[in-house]
């Protein structure tokens, strides 16, 4: 238990807040937090990239009823410069933002479009073995007919790297088949120092983009490369699967929802009531409501139509059949 107590008190939290979308997520996920799990003693910073030439507009939180609630709800916001992704590539801001955390002390980074639904102490982090979600499909590589198999494309990048590939396979998958692969969703992860994992991330990330093994020639990066290059970082820094039990992060404890649609579709009661409960207070209800599709979705009842779409006990094995459901209803938003 004192351990526990140790890490909540020392742990950071990060979340990317941008203006638009990710700005009203991260007061969701500010408030869950806040809600449900009262005792966490660390600091949640919304990482916030700022204007450069990167930016053709200006990628700050908009609005200062917005940073003020955010504040209120306990958030640091934390400014940061986009040196090399920006616009193009906007999931690089989760690789960028790490170098503007403290160094050397434990990190979460978490996905904005996540909601807190449990108690964060119950997760027993082992920060020295770093783990990202395994809540994920085979989203990549996409294999093409006459081209490599996963084994070679993913040696490709473990070759590339220097990094041991065989340690890195699941043997009790079978050979070819994706999950026998080194391969996380980037809805979170963490490590011991923000700065070691960050500058990590970043060397393989801009590597693989611009240098990519001829085994990847027919492969889109975009908007794959931080999943392409997370599980390399993982595996450098001593870590792999599972290394804190399952069923608490993408589970129990925290939910990755990616859109509300989805949220509505498949999550269960418990996370559902969680969402418009921490929305609920008028204070927040105020600022989510600038944004159309929260408004509609919780505010007006979309959700549950959705919801009622569903049997949540036996719900389609692929995602995209979800989303081909919730838009031949119109009822698709993000």
């Amino acid at each position: 238990m004192a351990k526990t107590t140790e890490q909540q008190s020392t742990l950071n939290i990060v979340i990317v807040g941008q203006g638009g979308r990710l700005q009203f997520e991260a007061l969701i996920f500010a408030a869950s937090l806040r809600d449900q799990s009262p005792g966490f003693q660390g600091r949640l910073f919304v990482a916030e990239p700022q204007p450069g030439a990167l930016w053709p507009n200006d990628p700050r939180i908009k609005g200062e009823e917005t940073r003020t609630l955010l504040e209120e709800l306990g958030a640091e916001i934390l400014p940061f410069e986009s040196k090399h992704f920006g616009h193009v590539y906007p999931y690089g801001n989760k690789i960028e933002a790490l170098l503007s955390l403290p160094k050397g002390e434990p990190f979460v980074f978490f996905d904005t479009d996540t909601l807190v639904t449990g108690d964060l102490s119950r997760v027993p982090f082992n920060f020295d073995r770093p783990t990202a979600s395994m809540r994920r499909e085979g989203t990549w590589p996409q294999l093409e007919l006459y081209g490599p198999g996963y084994g070679a494309i993913w040696k490709s990048l473990y070759d590339r790297f220097g990094l041991d590939f065989e340690s890195s396979l699941d043997l009790s998958q079978p050979d070819e088949y994706w999950q026998r692969y080194l391969y996380f969703n980037a809805g979170f992860f963490f490590y011991k120092c923000p700065h070691a994992f960050g500058q990590r991330f970043l060397e393989y990330a801009l590597a693989i983009a611009k240098d990519a093994p001829p085994e990847l020639i027919c492969q889109s990066l975009d908007p794959w490369l931080d999943q392409v290059a997370l599980p390399l970082v993982i595996h450098s820094l001593g870590g792999g699967r599972d290394t804190i039990p399952t069923g608490l992060l993408d589970g129990d404890v925290t939910c990755h929802y990616r859109v509300l649609p989805l949220l509505y579709a498949r999550e269960s009661d418990h996370v559902v009531k969680v969402l418009e409960n921490v929305t609920a207070p008028n204070r927040v209800k105020k600022v989510l409501k600038e944004y159309d599709p929260i408004k509609r979705m919780i505010y007006q009842g979309r959700g549950q139509k959705v919801r009622a779409l569903f049997d949540q006990d036996d719900l389609p094995r692929r995602e995209q059949a979800i989303r081909n459901t919730i838009k031949r209803n119109g009822f698709w938003m993000r």
